[in-house]
């Protein structure tokens, strides 16, 4: 939820305008104003031109097989366990293929466009290792601090928020048995008030020796880098990433993706669901969203392509391992994945002889991921609005296509069982956590 708009929010103000004026191309976005849900006014703000999308075949050139991989996505986006999807692959640190496939909401077929809205889930968490990241290398934040130094809602068991460092909070070692009371937050609850009660939360292992994935306790990170900024922390991601990454759809908050002329309402199948607030309440774990292209801009960012935002010492310190993790996803991919680490809010792991990094998430209809090749700055953002977790394959048969390796079948969807009917429950994708 963003701040109430007063006379502070005006150098925020000057620097929206000025990323506006640099974009220097024409288009249309609705945005809301920094105090809220209301519009920034009736304004034109300018965005990549559709036409210079690379959005038809006429335009998509690299090493990958475009137009195969069209014609995948095509044909999953038809599957009944699916309602939207939009896919982005950058190449060699540029954007070669953006699409868009099915409904935004299968009640009225609204198209998905690459301006639609999606959330980032989980993916979120890499805004806040690179932002902790970035006021470390400021000198304004210690990341071997205790967590309890910052006087935040967090009380660990035994007392363990006075040993464990903002680097481990965010390194997912706190030791907290995995996702440790996100029913509480599901259920409504105030996020400080389940923060302050993990203190009777059973342990995993002792804090700081292992990693157990979090949103609850992960989200101090809200409370820690709002005082380190000395501005709410999703100002403080939108003033200093964002704005100047030229990001005009990405932002924080419910009722800025539903306020949204454009947005991807979420579904089981062909189920559209409520939209539930409980994990834009922890921002730090769950709370961005934006449309594809976007969604690729913080990608290539990530890959060092705008070191003026992101500079690579930053990167390096956020992306740099710190603890082991088991496999991510399930079946086939997980059996293909090895060497998986957490850092700040990133994973990385490896894939057929190749290094990848990135992070996948999942909230109720929802699912995200960003995955890509640090060393040949390919890779993949996809975002789509229903619950089935095989599209987070869509990523590897990029890569393999990249690669010229022999097709392993990712997104070949001969061996899935008929569908006549809409599956009651999601596919579980290990490595998805919720959030």
């Amino acid at each position: 939820m963003r701040s109430q708009s007063n006379p502070a929010s005006m150098p925020r103000v000057v620097l929206l305008l000025v990323a506006i004026a640099a974009l220097g191309v024409s288009g249309w976005f609705g945005i809301h104003a920094f105090g809220g849900n209301q519009p920034l006014a009736s304004v034109p703000i300018p965005i990549m031109a559709p036409e210079n999308l690379p959005d038809t075949p006429a335009q998509w050139r690299g090493r990958i097989d475009y137009r195969a991989l069209d014609r995948q996505l095509a044909d999953l986006a038809q599957r009944p366990e699916m309602a939207g999807l939009a896919v982005a692959v950058v190449e060699d640190g540029e954007l070669r293929f953006v699409r868009a496939y099915g409904v935004t909401d299968v009640s009225t077929g609204a198209p998905v466009t690459a301006q639609t809205m999606f959330r980032w889930a989980s993916v979120s968490k890499t805004t806040t290792g690179v932002m902790a990241a970035a006021l470390a290398k400021d000198g304004t934040l210690d990341l071997d601090r205790p967590v309890a130094d910052w006087s935040t809602s967090l009380r660990l068991p035994r007392g363990a928020e006075a040993q464990v460092t903002l680097d481990d909070l965010l390194a997912q070692r706190t030791g907290l048995t995995k996702n440790a009371y996100d029913d509480r937050l599901e259920e409504g609850q105030n996020p400080a008030l389940i923060r302050t009660g993990l203190a009777a939360a059973p342990l995993q292992c002792d804090p700081g020796t292992c990693h157990t994935y979090q949103n609850i306790a992960f989200d101090a990170a809200t409370e820690i880098l709002t005082a380190a900024a000395d501005k709410p922390f999703s100002n403080a991601v939108e003033d200093r990433f964002f704005l100047p990454l030229g990001m005009v759809s990405a932002g924080f908050g419910m009722e800025r993706l539903t306020g949204a002329n454009d947005w991807a309402k979420p579904h089981r199948g062909h189920h559209i669901l409520p939209v539930k607030e409980a994990y834009w309440r922890v921002p730090a774990a769950a709370g961005v969203e934006s449309d594809i292209v976007d969604f690729a801009k913080w990608m290539q960012a990530m890959m060092g392509t705008r070191p003026d935002v992101l500079p690579q010492s930053v990167l390096q310190l956020a992306h740099r391992p710190r603890v082991g993790t088991a496999k991510l996803y399930g079946g086939d991919l997980r059996q293909a994945m090895g060497d998986a680490s957490y850092g700040l809010g990133w994973r990385s792991f490896s894939y057929s002889g190749h290094r990848l990094e990135g992070h996948s998430g999942a909230v109720s209809g929802y699912r995200a991921t960003m995955i890509f090749e640090p060393a040949t700055r390919t890779g993949v953002v996809a975002m789509w609005n229903s619950d089935w977790g095989f599209p987070f394959r869509i990523p590897f048969a990029a890569i393999d296509s990249y690669h010229k390796r022999a097709d392993a079948g990712w997104l070949d969807l001969s061996e899935l069982p008929p569908a006549p009917g809409v599956a009651a429950a999601p596919t579980p994708v290990a490595g998805a956590a919720k959030g």
